[in-house]
């Protein structure tokens, strides 16, 4: 009995030491031996753990118990590297897009475009070449605007109100400039006259009286509702600003309501004889582009705004035709290179206008097609 229990003991301590020994050359595998890519690594994984122990049955061991300790092995060696610090993968250093408020995205755009427009402004700055026959054409339209008035030319006598005193005819010159945008000129005149006659045209007088007063004095200017309000707006800011006068930069007269680009240069030409810009509205912007004179920075499409066709006109013009011109090319575009249907053929620069004779026909000229009289 003795012998027997010793036997036992004797093999239950060997099978033990095999089992440890199997555990110890388990844990000391690396990670990539255990991805067991194919049959024949687990066959070579099997064959080592079987040379390891004392006899066939037991070295064998089950497929579950290899998994936990495949488990166990990827474990420590997760931790291993969360202690040690891991360098991110490719994909966690990729772009990400981030939540950007509409806000936020239109003030990015505005800044980059706001950019791009002064690059390119540079760019034209550079490259402000004249182009050709601009001499020509300038004393071509000089010389048919002088037998032919245009119906601005009285108007624009009016707007300096010479007969009254300095600060008066300045804002006398601003509101009047004002009340002409998108009005022709000889309704322009006739509301600024009301208004003299019902002594309106001081900032005090503007500023006393009623919104409605005003809008009855000047109607039928275009967006004589608006402009009723923005003349008793500017009346009250020169009353507080300026001591009943007008601003004298550019930027206090754009920053006033109603006030934009074309308006605040003819103001400052007219009130204070300051010349920092060419005034381009509607007319100016379309006889330039006809004439081929400006184009998009960069490229050779046209103008799509009077104030881009102000900042090309600028680059290659001399500034002593800065005031002129748009007396000049005002009256043209009234008489003769008109909006609809140019008259081309009184026109005595024609020949140098790349324009010329292009218009195409209204769609009422299309219609008018002689009627075919029926075979009886």
């Amino acid at each position: 009995m003795k012998v027997k229990a010793l036997m036992i003991l004797t093999s239950s301590a060997r099978a033990f030491s095999a089992m440890n020994r199997r555990m110890y050359s388990t844990r000391s595998i690396s990670a990539e031996s255990l991805t067991l890519p194919s049959d024949s690594n687990s066959n070579s994984n099997s064959n080592s753990e079987s040379a390891n122990g004392a006899s066939g049955s037991e070295t064998r061991v089950s497929p579950l118990r290899r998994k936990r300790l495949k488990q166990e092995v990827l474990d420590s060696s997760s931790s291993h590297k969360e202690m040690c610090g891991v360098l991110p993968d490719i994909e966690d250093l990729s772009y990400k897009k981030t939540n950007v408020s509409p806000r936020t995205s239109k003030l990015n755009s505005y800044v980059k475009s706001t950019e791009a427009s002064t690059s390119a402004s540079s760019s034209i700055r550079t490259a402000g070449k004249p182009p050709e026959n601009w001499e020509k054409v300038l004393e071509g339209i000089r010389k048919m605007r002088s037998p032919e008035e245009a119906t601005v030319d009285p108007v624009n006598c009016d707007r300096t109100g010479s007969f009254l005193p300095p600060k008066e005819r300045r804002f006398y010159v601003l509101i009047g400039t004002l009340l002409s945008s998108q009005t022709k000129d000889h309704v322009t005149g006739a509301a600024v006259e009301r208004l003299r006659l019902n002594g309106l045209l001081t900032p005090e007088a503007i500023d006393k009286a009623d919104e409605s007063t005003i809008k009855e004095l000047i109607y039928p200017v275009g967006f004589y509702t608006r402009k009723a309000t923005n003349v008793k707006k500017v009346a009250k800011i020169c009353l507080t600003k300026y001591e009943g006068d007008i601003p004298r930069s550019l930027e206090e007269l754009l920053s006033l309501p109603g006030v934009g680009p074309k308006i605040a240069h003819l103001v400052l030409h007219i009130a204070w004889n300051d010349v920092q810009g060419i005034c381009v509205d509607t007319h100016v912007h379309r006889i330039c582009n006809r004439l081929g004179w400006v184009t998009k920075p960069g490229t050779k499409q046209k103008t799509s705004s009077p104030e881009e066709t102000r900042v090309a006109l600028q680059q290659w013009l001399p500034k002593e035709e800065w005031v002129a011109i748009n007396f000049l090319l005002v009256g043209f575009g009234q008489k003769i290179c008109t909006p609809l249907r140019p008259r081309c053929g009184v026109c005595s620069i024609s020949e140098l206008c790349p324009s010329a004779f292009k218009e195409t026909p209204s769609k009422i000229s299309k219609l008018k097609k002689p009627i075919k009289s029926k075979k009886v």
